[in-house]
């Protein structure tokens, strides 16, 4: 990988930098468009290692601020089926069509938002503690995080249902997060060579933007009260899946 890109590229992987902090800073849904924007730009599977990077310090943004808003039940109920699902993601990883893999997983985010609007009109709050939802999206989660970086959908399913307050929400997704990504990184860059010392500069090139974001978040979500906060997750992350779907 060089660093000759057009005038394009760069505005795409700037932009692309700025969602991940904003995003990370508590404003939910919004990572389908930086995978896309950077998929633009590197290729699906590339762009991963591009990502990943940015991610995690985002990531170590996000527990700093939010660290005493962290739920540890459900972080311990998530974790082990998404490690068994990064696991997965890494052995089918060289071989799985990514297109149709993207469209498979959109659908999923899809029908499941449209069932926890169901549940949630229906008050019916009794699934999203059983065990077999937790470790399913865990696991669902864990695959896609590794193969796409699209776990952030799943995530915000999972924790959406639960009813969970926006400061808990966000915290514990970012102690989640924090330690999924950091995880990936050696599988990423032993595995599938996708991070690099050019990858590495490339990140650092684009981090101010992601700094500028997370900021600019923080002030955003805390003028967001959690009922607005919920319908405002639910709303992205299913446009997010569309896009995946149909782009």
């Amino acid at each position: 990988m060089n660093l000759d890109f057009s005038i394009l590229q760069w505005v795409f992987m700037v932009l692309a930098a700025f969602i991940i902090g904003f995003s990370k800073a508590g404003i939910k849904g919004l990572d389908v468009l930086n995978v896309l924007l950077m998929a633009v730009v590197f290729g699906g599977k590339a762009s991963t290692g591009v990502i990943l990077p940015l991610l995690c310090f985002a990531d170590i943004l996000a527990v700093i601020i939010y660290k005493r808003h962290v739920e540890w039940k459900y972080f311990w109920k998530l974790i082990p089926a998404m490690i068994v699902g990064v696991l997965c993601g890494v052995w089918f990883g060289k071989g799985i069509d990514e297109q149709l893999f993207k469209r498979v997983i959109s659908v999923i985010i899809v029908l499941t938002v449209v069932i926890m609007v169901y549940s949630e009109r229906s008050k019916n709050t009794s699934f999203p503690n059983k065990v077999w939802f937790s470790t399913g999206m865990g696991l669902l989660a864990g695959f896609v995080t590794m193969m796409g970086n699209l776990a952030g959908a799943i995530s915000n399913i999972y924790f959406l249902a639960l009813k969970l307050d926006k400061n808990t929400f966000i915290g514990t997704a970012a102690w989640i997060f924090l330690v999924i990504n950091f995880f990936k990184l050696p599988f990423q860059i032993i595995f599938w060579n996708n991070i690099t010392t050019q990858t590495l500069l490339l990140d650092l090139i684009v981090l101010p933007a992601l700094m500028i974001g997370f900021y600019i978040g923080l002030k955003l979500v805390g003028k967001v009260n959690d009922a607005h906060f919920r319908k405002l997750v639910m709303a992205i992350t299913f446009l997010g899946a569309l896009l995946i779907l149909f782009k």
